[in-house]
């Protein structure tokens, strides 16, 4: 059985920096990734370190 990883929101925070590097880091090009990780730390209760930043990448794209 596969351990749960201790970064849940891993994969979403990459994602997004990979949005942000193609989009001349413009947050609002990427408001579905950013969405996604928002989502996935609502799930884990935010216990990934990932999810610190989220709040900040909201603000910039006015949610």
């Amino acid at each position: 059985m596969a351990q749960p990883s201790k970064e849940p929101c891993k994969k979403e925070a990459c994602n997004i920096q990979a949005c942000l590097t193609k989009n001349n880091f413009l947050p609002q090009r990427c408001q579905k990734v950013i969405e996604l990780l928002q989502s996935c730390c609502e799930k884990c209760n935010y216990s990934s370190t990932h999810c610190a930043s989220v709040s900040g990448l909201l603000k910039n794209i006015g949610m």
